[in-house]
């Protein structure tokens, strides 16, 4: 196929129609930039909805990919491969929990810990702790277990009945969680910063009240770390800034350097809940994917990548709130390193067209809410590249108005 050929009307005629693809056609990225086929260049500040924490054409990454790929691609979990060992043993040290299982994609990671919860709560005296419990306006992911979790309409419409003995809490409704956790409870799984839920960051006081609240009870509490993990907020886990303490921990999107890669993390609690047959997967664990995760980790690492993170997100909010005193358009501004979340008066989707068209790539989510993810080692000055192009936008959309 051509490069002329990759069109939308291609796209709709090869694909199932559940992606609203962007009309833009990508060949390859150098740093923070994609290139179109047509050589056009784009600030992406969205990094592959946040995968690309390196950004692109990391030479150390790609070495470490090249490298894999010609000893072995592939050969199963019925062997021992060192890249898993050594990424195994790395994120043991970064968290400080216990064990380690591998899978392809944050959703498989979420549905390996409902597994987890609940065969972790068949070991206690109550047959009747199977309850798992997630936090309104969540996103866990799109298989049947990560849906019922998230249970937001526009996800599971028409995909009933959810799995049973799901529940939602209110999130940072510390009333709420009062009413809702009980003895029936195996697990409880929050994201302390919420991404698709529009840059929302679960208080302090919840997150004590949460694990006051499982010493009573009894069950686990559930870390979603998979678009907040890796460094993007500052530190390498987010639950880090409140001291949530969790029992399982689930990482993907950055953690395989641009390949298929999560993790489950559990502490000691859960270290020998699972045994033969339980639980498995033919791809996870990938050597590739494990050796680029380790490439990525070491080089978040030796750049400060973390301390960027946290320094260039707050230059972004700062400038934005600068921008919300001249343009009413914005309504409110939330970021957790680099994590960035902008409340508009419309839906955020216009200023993503917009912004498209003066060569940035920004996102939407929660409707309202234009979100940036951009890679770790952005620059202050292109991080005011996407603010001079918001600027022209805000003032634009005045203009057309008072016209």
């Amino acid at each position: 196929m051509n490069p002329s050929d990759i069109t939308p009307e291609t796209e709709q005629k090869l694909f199932f129609h559940n992606y609203a693809r962007l009309p833009l056609a990508v060949s390859h990225g150098e740093g923070v930039w994609l290139y179109s086929n047509n050589g056009t260049r784009y600030l992406d500040m969205l990094s592959g909805i946040g995968v690309n924490a390196l950004g692109y054409g990391d030479k150390r990454l790609v070495h470490a990919i090249s490298a894999q790929a010609a000893k072995l691609i592939h050969a199963s979990n019925l062997f021992m491969m060192q890249p898993q060992f050594e990424l195994a043993e790395k994120l043991i040290s970064l968290s400080g929990m216990s064990k380690v299982f591998f899978a392809n994609s944050g959703t498989e990671a979420i549905e390996a810990s409902i597994k987890i919860a609940r065969k972790w709560a068949a070991h206690t005296d109550n047959l009747d702790k199977k309850e798992v419990l997630s936090l309104s306006n969540c996103f866990h992911g799109r298989t049947y277990g990560a849906m019922s979790l998230t249970a937001k309409a526009k996800y599971v419409d028409g995909f009933d009945p959810l799995l049973p003995g799901t529940g939602m809490i209110d999130f940072n409704d510390i009333t709420d969680l009062e009413r809702k956790v009980s003895e029936k409870t195996a697990g409880v799984f929050i994201e302390v910063v919420q991404g698709e839920g529009g840059i929302h960051l679960l208080s302090g006081q919840f997150i004590r009240r949460l694990k006051e609240l499982r010493e009573r009870y009894n069950f686990l509490i559930v870390a979603d770390e998979i678009q907040a993990g890796c460094g993007r907020t500052g530190k390498f886990f987010s639950y880090q800034h409140v001291d949530a303490d969790p029992d399982l921990v689930c990482l993907a999107k950055p953690l395989g350097g641009g390949l298929p890669l999560s993790a489950v993390i559990g502490s000691e609690k859960v270290a020998d809940v699972l045994s033969y047959g339980n639980h498995g997967t033919t791809f996870g664990g990938n050597p590739v994917a494990c050796a680029a995760g380790l490439a990525m980790i070491e080089a978040i690492e030796q750049d400060s990548l973390m301390e960027n993170a946290g320094r260039i997100g707050k230059f972004l909010a700062d400038e934005l709130q600068k921008l919300a005193s001249r343009h009413a358009q914005i309504l409110d501004i939330r970021h957790c390193g680099l994590m960035v979340g902008i409340t508009v008066h419309r839906e955020a989707k216009y200023y993503v067209e917009k912004a498209l068209g003066k060569h940035v790539v920004i996102n939407a989510t929660s409707q309202s809410v234009i979100r940036l993810l951009p890679p770790l080692n952005i620059s202050r000055e292109e991080a005011q590249l996407c603010i001079n192009v918001l600027d022209e936008i805000f003032t634009e959309e005045t203009a057309e108005k008072a016209g």
